[in-house]
């Protein structure tokens, strides 16, 4: 596993981190026993960066609690990721926010005691909070810094000039947002201040939500808790669309020797040396392809080729516009 360093404020991380929100959230029913197994054997093949949050325990830390459990034997090898941000008392799971300092401290403490550690690597804020100032809140991460609690701040889903009044008061290490070859909003606006303020990009969803690994079905045809049956890039004229584009990429990657997943993954790589992404999977076969993506070299012509097969990236938006609304902040 090749390894990577994730902004300049000294954190370094494997090339592909495991995103876990999956493991309890959004994508159907899953298995605890199968899902700690694949952590333990991405351990195995050297990815030592572990993503989750506080809402993808759905307020009961489980998904935090089910990582923990499965890396308390190696904590000193592994970086693990959290986040804060959302009011977990709201009466729909995901529709609150919650910023202000006294409850970043409290998920703080929840994180710890649920990942069975003393400190958090990586501590990101999930979604800006209109009714608390960032300057405010990387005052607070910044004093968790300073107690040992947390060694690094990171932030997710916002944009530019957020991220700038952010990293005055509190440097930040790294911005986690949806990027992949069907997203490329990051790339005109956001990715250019990351670069110049030293900031590393993790991509989340990486693989489309699954769209991009070629193992993909019309939305009607996945369950209701399944958060592709109502993304928009599984409907109808969308889902048609994005599945033509995936199966030429699919011809590019066959005539490579690799998968659609791995020349997704490959592509992100390939977008610089401060990007690591994090894809999400359950299944232990699934890790393995996925590992294999840091060890493909894709050539300037493959890079065009794929820009020609979606040169704006998927039709359908990545979520909802009232929730995209409610994540804006430039």
């Amino acid at each position: 596993m090749h390894h990577r360093n994730l902004g300049s404020q000294g954190l370094r991380v494997s090339a592909l981190g495991l995103g876990t929100m999956g493991m309890t959230l959004a994508y159907g029913s899953s298995n605890e026993e199968e899902s700690i197994a694949t952590i333990r054997r991405a351990h195995e093949l050297g990815i030592d960066f572990f993503d989750t949050a506080e809402l993808y325990g759905v307020g009961t830390g489980s998904n935090e609690i089910l990582l923990g459990k499965a890396v308390k034997d190696v904590r000193d090898e592994v970086v693990l990721a959290t986040k804060f941000g959302y009011d977990m008392t709201a009466q729909q799971i995901g529709a609150g926010f919650n910023s202000r300092p006294e409850n970043i401290r409290k998920v703080a403490e929840n994180s710890m005691r649920y990942l069975q550690t003393d400190y958090i690597d990586l501590f990101y804020q999930h979604v800006s909070d209109p009714e608390v100032p960032v300057e405010e809140v990387a005052g607070v991460v910044g004093e968790l810094i300073a107690e040992g609690k947390v060694k690094y701040f990171g932030l997710s889903n916002v944009g530019p000039q957020y991220i700038r009044r952010a990293h005055a008061v509190t440097p930040v290490t790294a911005l986690q947002f949806e990027y992949s070859i069907f997203e490329r909003e990051v790339e005109e606006k956001t990715l250019p201040v990351l670069r110049e303020l030293g900031i590393g990009l993790v991509p989340y969803s990486p693989l489309g939500r699954g769209f991009l690994t070629g193992v993909v079905k019309p939305a009607a045809e996945y369950p209701a808790d399944d958060m592709r049956s109502w993304d928009e890039r599984w409907q109808v004229e969308n889902y048609t669309y994005n599945l033509r584009a995936t199966e030429q990429l699919k011809t590019l990657a066959a005539a490579k020797g690799i998968t659609t997943a791995q020349l997704a993954l490959a592509w992100l790589l390939a977008q610089g040396d401060d990007v690591v992404p994090i894809p999400g999977t359950r299944n232990a076969a699934r890790l393995e392809e996925n590992t294999g993506a840091v060890d493909v070299e894709l050539t300037d012509a493959d890079l065009e080729h794929i820009t020609t097969i979606l040169p704006q990236g998927s039709a359908g938006s990545r979520y909802p516009a009232a929730m995209l609304a409610a994540m804006s902040t430039d």
